[in-house]
């Protein structure tokens, strides 16, 4: 198929790469021109403006920062044309999902689940939904090489409102868990525990996967510049989910709190695990 992709950053990229591979003829933009460069080496063509992207393209792809991105490049200008699917992997609010499906009848709102390795490996989760059955099938057939390596986890909900719900409740899990992680290391320092100690005692318990999926970062393994999924990615949607519960969530709320001293500190681009890192 014919396909503009608009919004190459890291993720997006990487779902690219994913359809040129698949055989899909792909013609990509980015506000900073430079970050499609990976895509033009993989045969992609590169426009100038999203209306260029957008004019021959049989299906739209979008993998933008946010709400306000997706409102300001997609549903203010009115750029999918008339009867072209246009599927969103951008997280977003269910009430923003709700309002761009009443927007743009053509829309399927597939969020991914999961951060650059997985990515890379076609590992992801993806929540797929929409209000029309046809388009969401069309949706989740084009999508599969981005969950190929876990098949079970590519799902097809009924509305965008619900796709975008489960993605909220995936990063909430990854949040409230690095938050968990600080405070373990908190409690493990106060009785004199070392980092790589305190870590180790969290195998076998409810932390284990942030553990093991940040752990290099926190060792000093890696370097968390750039990481794999930033402060401001994770603190953008954070506020999402806070915005989008009627109760108080205090456990998310402290996880916002050490994502945004994070930012205050210069590090909002550099990967979440900062929280524990720089604790």
């Amino acid at each position: 198929m014919k396909i503009a992709f608009l919004g190459t950053g890291r993720m997006g990229t990487e779902l690219a790469l994913h359809l040129i591979n698949a055989g899909h003829e792909l013609t990509v933009y980015n506000r900073t021109k430079d970050k499609t460069a990976r895509l033009a080496e993989a045969g992609a063509k590169v426009a100038d403006t999203p209306e260029e992207a957008v004019s021959a393209a049989e299906i739209v792809v979008t993998s933008l920062f946010g709400p306000d991105t997706v409102r300001e490049v997609v549903v203010t200008p009115g750029l999918i044309p008339a009867g072209v699917t246009w599927v969103d992997t951008t997280t977003i609010s269910p009430d923003d999902a709700r309002e761009f499906a009443s927007a743009v009848d053509t829309y399927v709102h597939a969020p991914v689940v999961g951060t650059l390795g997985p990515a890379r490996k076609g590992a992801l989760g993806v929540y797929v939904g929409g209000a029309d059955e046809e388009r969401r099938q069309q949706a989740a057939e084009l999508v599969k090489p981005w969950a190929e390596a876990n098949v079970e986890r590519l799902v097809v909900v009924d509305s965008a409102a619900q796709a975008a719900t489960g993605k909220l409740l995936a990063n909430l899990a990854l949040a409230v868990s690095i938050q968990g992680v600080k405070e373990a290391l908190y409690l493990g320092a106060a009785e004199g525990l070392e980092a790589e100690a305190t870590l180790k005692m969290l195998n076998f318990t409810g932390l284990e996967f942030m553990k093991n999926m940040k752990a290099p970062f926190i060792l000093g393994e890696r370097e968390t510049d750039p990481g794999d999924f930033s402060v401001n990615a994770i603190a953008k949607d954070v506020r999402l989910m806070l915005d989008t519960a009627e109760e108080s969530l205090p456990a998310t709320r402290a996880a916002l709190d050490s994502l945004s001293a994070q930012q205050e500190a210069g590090r909002g681009e550099q990967d979440f695990s900062s929280v524990a890192v720089y604790r």
